[in-house]
């Protein structure tokens, strides 16, 4: 299934709620009290029709699914609820790859971003509110990430992994990945949530 199809696909779900969905697919979303993170997810799949994948993020080829969270602030409106994992961090291939050839540009060129609603830790429901992609073009918004990119970049080259601060980038920053405690902690490029409004909420952050 190739990238546009999935989107298409998706976008007959929007508006549905992916909790409701997940009791008639039989996903499991809460097993002896523990979460079942990758749930909203696993959900898609189903409705896309394809086997469920063990990966966190689904990589189907030409495209790869991420799932975001989405809330109601107490002013009533809604905001991405947390920063995205796009992909880790390989300190060598980054000191040696320009942007245009990096994991980073192509991930983001890959992925279809799923937002869902969240409305509390029980998972009561979950509508999904959009699909979309990262269209980043010859834009501005493509310079501040290959800025972005070049800073951590710059700070591997002069420092080493352990250089990378999670205060870089505007819309992309480096980060730990998981608790961080063992001996050797992984990295990985997040997407800010300044980053991801202005592509699953652009009605409201143009």
């Amino acid at each position: 299934m190739e990238r546009i199809e999935a989107v298409k696909k998706i976008n007959e779900i929007v508006g549905q709620d992916l909790r409701k969905l997940a009791d008639e697919y039989a996903i499991t979303v809460f097993s002896n009290g523990k979460k079942n993170k990758g749930w909203a997810g696993h959900v898609i799949e189903r409705c896309l029709g394809l086997p469920l994948s063990s990966a966190q993020a689904p990589n189907f080829g030409s495209w790869e699914l991420k799932t975001i969270s989405l809330k109601y602030l107490k002013d009533g409106s809604l905001s991405v609820k947390e920063t995205m994992a796009i992909t880790m961090i390989d300190p060598y291939h980054v000191e040696h790859t320009e942007f245009e050839n990096s994991h980073l540009l192509s991930k983001l060129q890959k992925a279809v971003i799923a937002a869902r609603i969240w409305v509390n830790q029980q998972e009561d429901s979950s509508i999904l509110y959009s699909v979309t992609t990262f269209d980043l073009g010859n834009t501005e918004l493509y310079n501040q990430i290959k800025e972005d990119y070049n800073q951590a970049r710059d700070a591997i080259i002069r420092g080493g992994e352990n250089a990378l601060k999670s205060e870089m980038g505007k819309y992309i920053q480096p980060r730990t990945k998981g608790p961080g405690k063992r001996i050797r902690r992984t990295r990985a490029f997040y997407a800010r949530t300044s980053f991801l409004k202005k592509f699953v909420i652009p009605e409201l952050y143009a």
